[in-house]
């Protein structure tokens, strides 16, 4: 098990059912039940070829009916609701589409990219997030923990940036945007640039210096 999967299983709570969307391996569906974080799991993929790398997995769980495997799009095809949906390494766009179709009472979530419109989605639906920071394994992933109803506030920097890493920055999220920031600036030295892009670019530097400005002010 990969440093990323450890700390996503970190923040998978004991339920009755868990289900694992876009399951890949099952590596931490096998956790969740080895570890009696839930009774019974759902490992799901749209892709029956995907699907049958959880199933060899997960064979003995399967055959002693604690697991069960559900090729579909999304929690589509599952026999009940779970208690509580992982859908790690998908892109943020893609999670949103899945749980706009109904979100779990509880969710750990790791998005790819765009974990700025899981946020607002799950905000705009009423849910209660734990748990909203960045950490590294290799390279740097968002993690978003939470119930389906707590009624959590963000700010729009928090929506943008995440909000544990703004209320109590990690390592890990210091040095994605401080790279994002040097990145920028050897950018913005190119004099290939156009105004256009040079502009944008320019609002994304800015936005990051406020953001470390504002850390830093707080240290």
């Amino acid at each position: 098990m990969t440093e990323r999967m450890r700390v996503i299983c970190s923040h998978l709570p004991a339920v009755g059912t868990l289900a694992d969307v876009g399951c890949d391996h099952g590596y931490m569906t096998k956790y969740a039940l080895d570890h009696g974080l839930c009774e019974r799991a759902y490992v799901s993929d749209v892709s029956a070829e995907s699907l049958s790398k959880a199933e060899k997995l997960l064979e003995r769980e399967i055959a002693d009916g604690r697991c069960f495997s559900v090729c579909a799009d999304g929690l589509e095809g599952l026999p009940e609701p779970p208690d509580c949906v992982l859908i790690a390494g998908m892109g943020g766009e893609e999670i949103v589409r899945i749980l706009s179709r109904g979100i779990p009472q509880q969710f750990v979530l790791q998005p790819m990219k765009n974990a700025d419109k899981v946020r607002a989605f799950l905000l705009r639906n009423g849910c209660g997030i734990v748990a909203d920071y960045t950490f590294s394994d290799g390279k740097w992933y968002d993690l978003i923990v939470g119930f389906a109803s707590g009624d959590s506030v963000y700010s729009d920097w928090e929506i943008a940036f995440g909000r544990d890493n703004l209320k109590n920055p990690t390592d890990a999220f210091l040095r994605k945007i401080r790279k994002e920031q040097r990145d920028l600036r050897n950018a913005l030295a190119s004099p290939a640039l156009s105004v256009e892009n040079r502009d944008a670019l320019r609002k994304r530097l800015y936005e990051l210096e406020e953001i470390t400005d504002a850390i830093d002010g707080d240290l």
